[in-house]
């Protein structure tokens, strides 16, 4: 039997709906086509490209509007490697994870393994809810991620009230960065990657740091052996000179920084929060109202840049996903390890909301061919 073929009249106009790596803006790519080409292939050591790494660092400071004495500093490798780096640079004995998803859940692995680390603590709830850290006596830094890309789910972001003094807040952002508001001083390392809501590639990381996560990353560099590519002071030094330890993925800093530019053409936070969410009310408001989908995350948690929908037993998700993909609508498979029959739909700034109300329209033609 023949995968059945969406209409055309009712596909979006960009049917990219992944949730990492996520929609690029086609004008971003062209940019990197024609200006971005020239430094494509160049020394990242000379002004060209240590000039896009400043105009990166420059926009994304200025999309916050960072506190004084904050840093934007980046280095090769995505979030996953900003765990370790952590576990060496910001974590000083002890530290307190909540985990709501596969992705915050991971950082406390990597805490555990830790061997220089006492064993953290834990605070995990079940998917489709989120939690925050409480204090503990002896933690010297607290973790979780602001929205968690596997479920959908999000969790506020403050200082925890108890905590020991000089306790320092690290957020992974990677999600929610550019898509979600934040106020910054209420952490001390927000870390992210650009593949999401900052319509870019892989192969970075980029971190917020606090003057103490600074003063605490030499500290710990200075006291205890930190392998170099997992020095945060040296990714300090080098950003402060817009460069990297060794050689970045340029086209990456091209699309960010492009990206960035759009953002702040627009309106900035305040306008690509405003498209994530106008998405979410498309989405939430259609899936709430349907006989056969139903949002895996409770109202107090929905994500607005990541949204799960769990479809009834009588329909197949992979099914769904499969006639979506067959009509070039792509990614709204559910992440892997959840084992649920459900679409998983990003909804990031790139993402237009019109888009995403004629995904639902594409949604419900294929469950009346499917339950016919």
């Amino acid at each position: 039997m023949s995968t059945p073929v969406v209409p055309a009249h009712l596909r979006p106009a960009d049917g990219r709906f992944g949730s990492g790596p996520a929609k690029v803006r086609p004008e971003a790519l062209a940019s990197l086509a024609g200006p971005g080409a020239q430094l494509m292939g160049t020394s990242h050591r000379q002004a060209p490209v240590r000039g896009l790494v400043g105009r990166v660092r420059r926009g994304l400071a200025e999309l916050y509007s960072l506190p004084e004495g904050w840093e934007v500093v980046l280095a090769n490798g995505g979030s996953t490697q900003f765990w370790d780096v952590a576990t060496f640079c910001l974590v000083e004995r002890r530290s307190a994870h909540a985990a709501f998803g596969e992705f915050s859940a991971k950082f406390a692995r990597a805490a555990r393994r830790a061997p220089h680390l006492e064993d953290p603590v834990l605070t995990e709830v079940a998917p489709g809810s989120a939690a925050v850290p409480t204090a503990v006596e002896g933690v010297d830094a607290y973790a979780w991620a602001h929205n968690e890309t596997s479920t959908g789910a999000c969790a506020p972001v403050r200082r925890v009230a108890g905590a020991d003094p000089g306790a320092l807040v690290l957020v992974d952002g990677t999600s929610a960065a550019g898509g979600m508001a934040l106020q910054v001083d209420q952490t001390d390392a927000y870390y992210f990657a650009p593949q999401k809501s900052l319509g870019s590639d892989g192969g970075l990381w980029l971190a917020f740091l606090s003057p103490a996560a600074v003063e605490r990353a030499e500290r710990l560099a200075a006291s205890r052996w930190v392998p170099e590519s997992l020095d945060l002071s040296v990714a300090v030094t080098n950003s402060r000179a817009d460069q990297t330890l060794n050689t970045p993925a340029v086209a990456t800093l091209w699309l960010l920084a492009d990206q960035l530019d759009w953002m702040a053409a627009n309106g900035g936070l305040e306008f690509a929060v405003g498209r994530s969410r106008r998405s979410a009310e498309i989405l939430y408001g259609w899936a709430d109202a349907h006989p056969l989908v139903t949002p895996m995350v409770a109202p107090e948690f929905r994500s607005p840049v990541v949204g799960t929908l769990d479809l009834d037993p009588s329909v197949d998700a992979k099914q769904v996903a499969a006639t979506l993909r067959a009509s070039g609508i792509v990614d709204t498979e559910p992440y892997r390890k959840l084992g649920r029959n459900q679409l998983r739909i990003a909804m990031f700034p790139t993402i237009d909301p019109e888009d995403v109300r004629a995904l639902t329209g594409c949604i419900d033609w294929v469950l009346e061919q499917l339950t016919a």
